[in-house]
């Protein structure tokens, strides 16, 4: 089809390389609105929907998708994610947020709400700090073997994290996680130190959020002025330093000598980079689902992001 997008692997599941983050679903948007945005992604050849079960105040993403996705499971890749604060939306809380009762009951929830019968990646939103790693990792491989979950994944993991799971999942027989979703803007190049190497090492693939930096890397703010009305950032005192406001003023002229917005190169760096999947875009609106699409298909050269790597230094030793 003429809006086929590049398609990238998270295990064997084969997904858009750009993805529709479902945050903002069922908190600022509702049932139609969620419709419109699923049907402008689709279109746009995006398949691979990210939420999580905290989303949408805590379960109305997931109720939203679950309406919207009827009759058409079969046409997207399904992720969610358990593991943040429900405050008692899936009932009396099983236990810490990693521990095997809870993964249950958090699962089942999540399935309903969802209303399918399995998870294509079920990522464990953050370590809860208590449960050791190989419970959580034996919850979730009984998942895999019940046929309820095809994948896990995790996010929010350190380099160090990363590895102690894969260690564990190796020791112990269990399904390991093929993915991991950590913040990731050219603002925001931390990974690319350590977590980027070892999931290279392991075979992990790189989902990153956040890739417009909370929207800075849209074009949409200017140096002393104030944010936009219904911008992420309104009301705040002050949206970003000078540093920051001269590399976005670097990247505006960037993208204008290659005819791109900001967006698009700020979302088409990221799926350039070694070892991402998929690069997960929020939306709100049909227009912005369209523009991240749209950014998946620029394709850089080694000497645009050599020159991108000036404006927003990586901090790889292969980068200088």
């Amino acid at each position: 089809m003429s809006n086929s997008l590049p398609h990238r692997q998270i295990g064997d599941l084969s997904v858009s390389a750009v993805g529709l983050g479902c945050n903002q679903i069922g908190s600022r948007l509702d049932l139609e609105q969620t419709r419109a945005l699923v049907d402008a992604a689709l279109d746009a050849g995006i398949d691979f929907f990210d939420t999580a079960d905290i989303y949408g105040n805590r379960g109305g993403s997931e109720t939203l998708l679950g309406e919207v996705l009827k009759g058409r499971r079969d046409q997207i890749v399904l992720a969610t994610k358990f593991g943040m604060d429900m405050l008692g939306a899936n009932g009396e809380p099983a236990g810490p947020r990693g521990s095997a009762p809870y993964i249950r009951q958090a699962v089942e929830a999540s399935l309903r709400r969802l209303q399918v019968d399995v998870i294509d990646l079920y990522q464990y939103h953050e370590p809860d700090g208590v449960t050791p790693i190989e419970e959580t990792l034996g919850a979730l491989d009984e998942l895999v073997r019940e046929g309820k979950v095809r994948f896990i994944g995790c996010s929010n993991f350190s380099a160090a994290q990363l590895r102690e799971a894969a260690e564990a999942a190796e020791r112990e027989g269990y399904a390991s996680f093929v993915s991991v979703q950590n913040e990731y803007s050219l603002l925001e190049r931390g990974l690319e130190a350590d977590v980027m190497p070892e999931a290279d090492r392991l075979g992990v693939a790189i989902v990153p959020y956040f890739p417009l930096a909370r929207g800075l890397l849209t074009g949409k703010y200017r140096r002393g002025e104030p944010a936009p009305p219904g911008t992420r950032l309104h009301g705040r005192e002050r949206v970003a330093d000078d540093e920051t406001f001269d590399r976005l003023e670097a990247l505006d002229r960037y993208a204008g000598e290659r005819g791109l917005t900001p967006a698009e190169v700020a979302i088409g760096a990221l799926a350039a980079q070694p070892g991402v999947a998929s690069v997960i875009a929020g939306a709100t609106r049909p227009e912005h689902v369209r523009a991240n699409a749209a950014a998946a298909r620029w394709q850089p050269s080694a000497e645009d992001l050599r020159e991108l790597d000036a404006i927003f230094p990586s901090p790889r030793a292969d980068a200088a």
